[in-house]
């Protein structure tokens, strides 16, 4: 194997282990990978490099990134396997992209602000990407993006067309109409039991959340996520504390998980 030992290696490096990891006289596990099979390794690389950045620790960071810059050149020898491109043509994509993307930076066009800058981002990937309506600029957003994720930007792209609130306050309210009216279909038993109506109310609900985030500039998939945080980690308070006491979350009355739920879904880790 010809490969030249360092005390510290480049993404020239890099480029060139993949290659020989892939090659005939490489790893037997490395050599059988596709696209499909390593598909959800990219995803999971993802996440953990976001991982990182909640946990604001940069020795993490760093090393996830390099994880997900591994995931990046994989893919890309896969293709220059087949003939297809090189690494160079990924930078060389990315770099003339970043250019034409940002004439106030790289050309004569002035802008005055964020909003601004972003105006004239859409309106060049519009132009780029061929997209003739605002219909096209929704259909465009990946499908395999998570739903929340998701629904954030297909209400932000809506929006630029004129369909949404105008303000947070009005959001909020249809979205506690619509809430109020699933609950009461559910209390008269409207919907019964009716598994496709619940998905499709919640579907609206969640909906709803995410055009109201719009508007209180809320990140919806982050809001959930610090959410969730949050919930386990009371959680775990709940159940420390009524274990000291001697007891088990199961062997507690319906009044007693009653307010420990409250305070659990509310982030509480101090359970009165």
């Amino acid at each position: 194997m010809a490969f030249t030992f360092k005390d510290n290696y480049d993404i020239s490096d890099l480029l060139e282990i993949v290659k020989i990891l892939r090659s005939e006289n490489g790893c037997p596990w490395d050599k059988v990978q596709t696209h499909e099979s390593i598909r959800s390794d990219l995803i999971e690389e993802t996440y953990e490099v976001c991982e990182g950045i909640d946990n604001d620790s940069p020795e993490m960071l760093r090393e996830e990134l390099g994880d997900l810059l591994l995931q990046i050149v994989f893919h890309t020898q896969i293709e220059r396997e087949k003939g297809n491109f090189v690494f160079g043509d990924v930078c060389d994509d990315i770099c003339k992209k970043l250019i034409e993307r940002h004439p106030h930076v790289f050309g004569s066009v002035k802008v005055e602000n964020e909003d601004e800058v972003l105006k004239n981002w859409d309106a060049i990937k519009k132009k780029t990407k061929k997209q003739e309506n605002y219909s096209d600029t929704l259909e465009s957003i990946p499908k395999t993006f998570p739903a929340l994720i998701r629904g954030d930007k297909i209400c932000r792209r809506a929006s630029r067309a004129g369909i949404g609130e105008k303000d947070a306050a009005s959001a909020l309210k249809n979205l506690a109409d619509e809430i109020s009216a699933f609950a009461d279909s559910i209390e008269n038993g409207v919907c019964a039991d009716n598994e496709q109506l619940y998905q499709e109310k919640m579907g609206e609900i969640l909906l709803r959340v995410c055009e109201t985030d719009r508007l209180l500039k809320v990140d919806s998939e982050k809001a959930l996520t610090y959410a969730s945080q949050r919930f386990t980690k009371s959680f775990k308070a709940a159940e420390e504390q009524i274990s000291a006491g001697g007891k088990k979350l199961d062997e507690l009355s319906e009044e007693e998980l009653s307010g420990i739920q409250k305070r659990i879904f509310s982030g509480e880790t101090a359970i009165r």
